[in-house]
């Protein structure tokens, strides 16, 4: 990072959304309901999970670990985007990019192991239902979790040291709201190849192994639902999948939508959108999509819900 120092660079602009007062009024209205929605469902569900003793689950507690990674991930970012919203100048400092860069890092691989971690959980529960509480200890599911989070450390540690070990010598404005790889590239004046290859591998990597996790562990779990004779049986099977495979489909939809569009709307401002939909929307709908899906969640809602009720 020291090198970046060097070449002048201290303070970046973040263009994010150009335009009239007026529409920096209602983005700043929007992302501060969305970002409000965002942390009143997540730390409800952390919450919920953690004084509900029926929650004390393999399945719930990495749920709450998904929400605790989701608010993260939007609080990386939305607190300084409505600041910028209302500020004639839209700064953030060298440190505080590389600050807000290692923590988008953290927060995007550790989101998609505990994806894969969940669909492992999923496997078990519907393909080895005997084995369910060996396999699944308490300490399985820490380890789990814990080395989602020790790589994630370490990727976003890695991806940040690379990145901002580039020389940044000439203009400073960044075209999006947030710190992200592609436009610090391009205002570096180093050869990045390098750095292109380093943030491949580490991308890649925890990409691949939830991509084979999810896909491996839903193959093995359709074979095992499909071999239930009733349909009850094999509702109630699926029913306990819906939740996670409905995050795992927004999510991965977003990202390859991103990657995969068409060069004609390869654009600054589609990344924007994008970016928006998978660093503030998807967060906020994860617990919806949780609560709303799943019965014991709602029913656990209900029965706090009576217990504040009567305990006044």
């Amino acid at each position: 990072m020291a090198q970046g120092n060097q070449t002048g660079v201290s303070v970046f602009i973040l263009l994010g959304f150009p335009g009239s007062q007026s529409l920096q009024a209602v983005l700043f209205g929007m992302f501060l309901l969305i970002y409000t929605m965002n942390l009143a469902g997540n730390l409800s569900m952390i919450t919920l999970i953690r004084i509900e003793m029926r929650l004390h689950t393999p399945m719930y507690f990495f749920l709450s670990n998904l929400s605790l990674v989701d608010v993260t991930y939007s609080s990386t970012i939305v607190p300084n985007a409505l600041v910028n919203f209302l500020a004639e100048r839209k700064a953030i400092s060298f440190a505080g990019c590389a600050t807000q860069f290692f923590f988008h890092s953290f927060s995007v691989n550790a989101e998609g192991l505990l994806l894969a971690a969940m669909a492992y959980d999923r496997f078990i529960a519907i393909c080895k239902p005997l084995l369910y509480t060996l396999i699944m200890s308490p300490k399985v599911c820490v380890q789990l979790v814990a080395a989602s989070y020790f790589y994630a450390c370490v990727s976003a540690l890695v991806h940040t040291g690379s990145l901002f070990s580039l020389s940044f010598c000439g203009p400073n404005i960044i075209d999006h709201f947030f710190c992200d790889i592609p436009p610090l590239q391009k205002l570096s004046c180093s050869d990045t190849r390098m750095d292109d290859i380093v943030h491949f591998v580490f991308v890649a990597i925890p990409a691949l192994i939830t991509i084979v996790v999810v896909v491996a562990s839903y193959v093995f779990i359709i074979l095992a639902i499909l071999r239930i004779r009733s349909s009850e049986g094999r509702r109630k099977a699926f029913s306990t999948c819906t939740s996670h495979l409905t995050t795992v489909s927004i999510l991965f939809g977003t990202l390859l939508f991103m990657y995969l569009r068409p060069i004609a709307i390869d654009s600054a401002f589609y990344d924007k959108v994008l970016s928006v939909f998978y660093t503030l929307v998807i967060p906020t709908l994860n617990p919806l999509i949780y609560s709303l899906r799943n019965k014991e969640v709602k029913d656990a809602f209900r029965r706090l819900i009576h217990q504040k009720i009567i305990s006044r």
